[in-house]
């Protein structure tokens, strides 16, 4: 079977580098495998076939590295949407476009199967609900790139953590990783929300002001996103604690989860995964059954673009159900939202959010 696919956004992430994962002098320039491009590439079934972009010497750029014919090279998505009939859409724009973008391929003559949306789903709850909602009605898949979700040894500790109980009722979890909270943050959420399979019941947070990568990726709009963090109490009764707070040179991804059968701790900067079981009061440290060596940035975070595009794949043929669905996405845009209405209110911030509150936008890059 052939499957075809569109890109909408010409960036890092669509397939041209992405900023501190590949060379600078690259970024921009040349394409990159890990990347929705690449992941394209690497399937057997699927062919990317056309991509947009308002930005034409981006656009032009793009379609030159990834062989795209210039009268599949679209000046906005409008037409690509209105000329493509594609099986599958990578909407790989800011996340304050993610919304008008995905509601838009769903509606769209170009009649995508799958929606394959960049995190995080939207800037605000109320977008990413009716992203939900309108991919529903239209039929359309929508699956968020939440890259952890697609990695081997991630799926795998999910099963040891449901299936096998390893860590029982999980009590308390700690969690740190470099600031923003929305373009970056949102990786360490959604492996949250993941790993607990649960929902915030109610948000603590501190919000810094502070964001590193509007220099760095040369912004044009000025955004809100920023470093922050607090606590939050989870709908399975467990206790979290979020430090996205510090630089990306500094940063280390960590978690700490204590549970009633043992605890486990998870550096992927370090390359540290280790767990130790409860046994009569005292913690022993065991082996995680399936998992040889730790999560890694160069292995695992690079191939899990290919491991995505070989899951939108195995949709397309129904072969798989979905595991990154946007109602799952929507889970840790409701904790960074609530971080940010918590400290500017000084108050704690309830989940699900009163109808006005998910009108408020977190614009990020």
């Amino acid at each position: 079977m052939r499957y075809k696919a569109g890109i909408i956004g010409t960036g890092g992430i669509a397939g041209m580098g992405i900023l501190g994962m590949h060379d600078v002098e690259d970024i921009g320039n040349k394409k990159i495998d890990a990347s929705h491009a690449g992941g394209y590439d690497s399937t057997e079934e699927i062919e990317l076939v056309a991509v947009a972009d308002v930005d034409e010497e981006k656009l032009a750029t793009f379609g030159d590295a990834w062989d795209i014919p210039p009268s599949q090279q679209y000046v906005g998505h409008d037409a690509m949407l209105a000329n493509e009939d594609l099986d599958v859409v990578s909407v790989c724009t800011p996340s304050y476009l993610h919304y008008e973008h995905t509601v838009d391929a769903a509606l769209s003559a170009a009649n995508p199967e799958i929606i394959w949306c960049e995190k995080p789903i939207a800037s605000q709850v109320s977008e990413a609900e009716e992203m939900v909602e309108v991919c529903e009605q239209t039929d359309t898949e929508l699956l968020i790139n939440h890259s952890f979700r697609f990695t081997d040894k991630l799926q795998r500790l999910y099963d040891l953590i449901h299936e096998e109980n390893i860590l029982g009722d999980v009590k308390s979890v700690s969690t740190q990783y470099r600031m923003e909270l929305m373009r970056n943050s949102t990786h360490v959420l959604d492996t949250l929300v993941y790993l607990l399979d649960a929902r915030a019941e109610q948000v603590n947070g501190h919000i810094t002001g502070e964001n590193e990568a509007i220099d760095s990726l040369d912004a044009a709009k000025e955004v809100v996103d920023a470093g922050g963090g607090g606590h939050v109490v989870m709908d399975d009764g467990s206790f979290v604690t979020v430090d996205c707070t510090i630089p990306r040179e500094m940063s280390s991804m960590t978690f700490n989860f204590i549970g009633t059968n043992g605890k486990l701790y998870m550096n992927n900067d370090d390359g540290v995964w280790q767990y130790w079981s409860l046994e009569n009061g005292e913690h022993v440290e065991q082996p995680l059954p399936g998992i040889e060596g730790s999560w890694t940035w160069e292995d695992d975070y690079r191939r899990s673009f290919a491991n995505a595009a070989a899951h939108v794949q195995d949709i397309l043929n129904g072969e798989e159900v979905n595991y990154s669905p946007g109602i799952k996405a929507v889970r840790s845009l409701e904790i960074i939202v609530g971080f940010y209405l918590s400290h500017y209110t000084d108050s704690s911030v309830d989940i699900p959010l009163p109808q006005p509150l998910r009108e408020i936008p977190i614009t990020s890059w």
